[in-house]
Formats: C-alpha cells, sequence, structure tokens
C-alpha cells in the first residue's frame, strides 16, 4: 500500500526531480501495465516513455486524491482524484477521475488504470 500512497507526489515532484522520477519507477514492477483512458501499454519502459512524453507537453501538474481503499470483492485498490496543470503553451488545465491499481506480491504497482471523467484526455499518449 505504501506503493500507492507515494505515487501521485513523486509524479508530481518528478517534473523537477531526477530522484522523485527514479523513486516513482521504483514504485512498479518491471511487467507492469497502465491503462490512459482504454489505451493499455505495457512494461516499465512504456511508463518510462509516457513520463517523458507527459513532462514534454507540461510544465506544471499538481494531484489530489481522496485516498486509495481496496474494492470490495477484488484485490484492486481505487482513488478519485483531481489534478491542475499548465501546458508548456501556457494553457492551464483541470482533470479529475478515477485511479484503479493492483500491487503484486512484493508491494509493487502491476497495474495502473486512469479514468478520466473526460473521455478525450491522453489522445496525444496514444503514440507510446
Amino acid at each position: 500500500m505504501e506503493s500507492l500512497q507515494r505515487y501521485f507526489g513523486l509524479f508530481d515532484e518528478s517534473r523537477t526531480s531526477t530522484q522523485a522520477m527514479e523513486d516513482l519507477f521504483s514504485l512498479f514492477s518491471d511487467d507492469m501495465s497502465f491503462v490512459l483512458n482504454g489505451d493499455r501499454k505495457e512494461g516499465i519502459e512504456s511508463w518510462k516513455m509516457f513520463m517523458k512524453m507527459f513532462y514534454e507537453y507540461n510544465s506544471d501538474i499538481k494531484h489530489m486524491f481522496e485516498g486509495w481503499e481496496r474494492v470490495e470483492g477484488t484485490d484492486q485498490y481505487q482513488t478519485k482524484w483531481a489534478v491542475c496543470g499548465k501546458k508548456k503553451t501556457g494553457e492551464v488545465f483541470t482533470q479529475e477521475g478515477i485511479d484503479i491499481a493492483h500491487l503484486d506480491e512484493n508491494g509493487k504497482i502491476c497495474y495502473l488504470e486512469n479514468v478520466p471523467a473526460d473521455s478525450a484526455a491522453f489522445q496525444q499518449y496514444k503514440q507510446i
């Protein structure tokens, strides 16, 4: 559960800190899967590419989340989140949604699904 508790803070810090970026990557298993608004990607290298692209498009970001809770009857966790950010173009944005996660036997994130309220979110990342 510690991996999930650290996830959003490290995501935000990784914009300006290579150590935070490395710490963020260490939260995930090498064979992890992630889903961005329905588009599934496999492996930690794909996650690293997503993070690099994310900060190529965005110059600042701040997440808020309600806290991870186990989804009853499953081995998954879920949290509601909101984010505000600023794109490199200077445009500001907000988004909200939920994240769904699964941890492996070592407590690392092996599955992370981002379900934004905006169905058009993350379209620019489909090329990963």
